[in-house]
């Protein structure tokens, strides 16, 4: 497995698939741009327990992949990084609003946080959010207005500077600011700034899902990077959901929620875990505990007000995003 090099097929050709006549024995699971690697295995092993079922997968940043749905991608499932991008597929009339209650922990099998990946050695001295915003340093990560991955990532941010300067909103906006402004290049998906960070070698500090700078460091080796948890970072849950009236035109509703059923199983969880990926079943977490260092974890909902909230405040046109993303 190289992480890198993995073939996947265009958007172009999944649209014209998606215009092919289907049927109830296959699934396209439009997915998140980090997730080729966990949804190969998940894919191989759900086959291997129900033969003749075909899954395709595209892979995108999610807000892109949300985009290309409304815009005609016949996905049958999603399995995303954000929230927003199933309700603004909701707000489509794509997918039913109770969406959340249709699988356990609220459509969100398995969670991850944002977490730091620097060099060997970390010759920066790179330890938390606050190094990250000084004169020395390069960051690297995707461009939050195309990547859920980049989304986690200022929230935490912004979480972490809300606690340091004790609600200060003028402070919290100057510390993301100096953030946005140490990145030298917004890529437009997780995996582009990965490569940016691994193989062309830029920035100092990668900050991606906690699952992705595991892969890394398993595919380039331990030698050559390290891991960094901050003391305090932001939860990513993955939120899962089928395509309503894709699945209905398609035929395909039995298949999608056993495939969605499916992440939710010892075996789904424990493929989860080995990618990286924090499992919600108490076995498969108890039994991985050891491979993922303690954290603080802060909410969307505790430290924002909800994921409504915060895109009607940071990721609408004219928001806090923009304000801060437009002043690099």
């Amino acid at each position: 497995m190289k992480l890198f090099l993995l073939g996947v097929a265009t958007l172009a050709g999944l649209f014209l698939a998606s215009s092919q006549a289907w049927s109830a024995d296959k699934l396209l699971n439009a997915s998140y741009d980090v997730g080729r690697e966990l949804f190969a295995q998940v894919n191989k092993a759900f086959i291997a327990k129900h033969p003749g079922v075909t899954i395709d997968q595209s892979h995108a940043g999610t807000s892109a992949q949300a985009r290309a749905i409304a815009e005609g991608l016949g996905a049958d499932v999603v399995t995303f990084n954000q929230v927003i991008d199933i309700d603004f597929l909701v707000s489509k009339g794509l997918i039913s609003a109770d969406w959340q209650k249709d699988f356990p922990d609220n459509a969100s099998p398995f969670y991850s946080l944002p977490s730091f990946l620097v060099r060997a050695g970390n010759p920066k001295n790179i330890k938390d959010w606050n190094d990250l915003v000084r004169d020395d340093v390069q960051v690297i990560f995707p461009n939050p207005k195309t990547s859920g991955n980049a989304r986690y990532t200022y929230l935490a941010a912004a979480a972490y500077a809300k606690e340091a300067f004790k609600g200060d909103d003028a402070k919290v906006k100057e510390f993301v600011t100096k953030l946005f402004n140490n990145v030298p290049i917004f890529d437009s998906g997780g995996r582009a700034a990965t490569t940016t960070f691994v193989q062309r070698e830029i920035g100092d500090v990668l900050i991606t899902f906690e699952s992705e700078t595991r892969g890394v460091r398993r595919e380039y080796g331990e030698d050559k990077f390290e891991q960094v948890t901050p003391s305090v970072s932001l939860l990513a849950e993955f939120p899962v959901a089928i395509v309503d009236t894709v699945a209905d035109e398609h035929g395909t509703r039995d298949l999608a929620k056993t495939y969605l059923d499916f992440l939710y199983t010892p075996e789904g969880q424990d493929i989860a875990a080995r990618n990286g990926l924090r499992a919600r079943d108490a076995s498969v977490a108890a039994k991985y505990k050891a491979e993922f260092p303690d954290v603080r974890l802060l909410t969307v909902e505790d430290v924002f007000g909800g994921w409504a909230k915060v895109q009607a405040e940071h990721f609408a046109a004219g928001g806090l995003l923009d304000q801060t993303y437009g002043s690099r």
